[in-house]
């Protein structure tokens, strides 16, 4: 049985590693130790009966009643088992209990994301992140990921 809790401090050298682990294949941005640190508030995590984390999320606030599921890794053993949704639909009800009206991901997982309502919509919409995150990834302006956002 895998539990699906908020983040403490003994989770973010964890973290860091499975996010780590999939920045190797490009599924995912990298997130120095220092940001899993200063976000750990952020993340949601997936524990197995054994302690391990078996997967993570994040849901970054980015601007007026606009959040972002960021960080969705799950562990390669444990794919497939539903722990990606039980992650995403943790974040999506943070969301609803915030008052967050919209919920973006950019994704290279659009079919993922859209069996849980997200649609594709304009990466123009999302000036803030764009900004604030993108410029620094090693493949602005040339980003392959799809922005997917659902309304809440």
């Amino acid at each position: 049985m895998v539990k699906i809790r908020k983040a403490v401090m003994k989770d973010a050298k964890a973290i860091h590693l499975i996010i780590k682990e999939r920045t190797k294949d490009a599924m995912v941005l990298p997130r120095p130790l220092n940001s899993i640190f200063s976000h750990l508030r952020d993340f949601y995590v997936a524990e197995s009966d054994d302690g391990q984390l078996v997967g993570c999320c994040a849901l970054a606030i980015s601007w007026d009643y606009l959040a972002e599921v960021r960080s969705l890794v799950v562990v390669p053993e444990a794919r497939g088992t539903g722990l990606g949704v039980d992650l995403v639909n943790a974040c999506i009800q943070e969301a609803r209990e915030l008052g967050v009206r919209e919920v973006f991901a950019l994704t290279n997982i659009d079919k993922f994301f859209a069996k849980m309502g997200f649609t594709e919509t304009d990466k123009n919409i999302l000036p803030q992140k764009i900004w604030a995150d993108c410029i620094n990834c090693p493949l602005f302006p040339d980003c392959d990921e799809i922005p997917m956002i659902i309304k809440l």
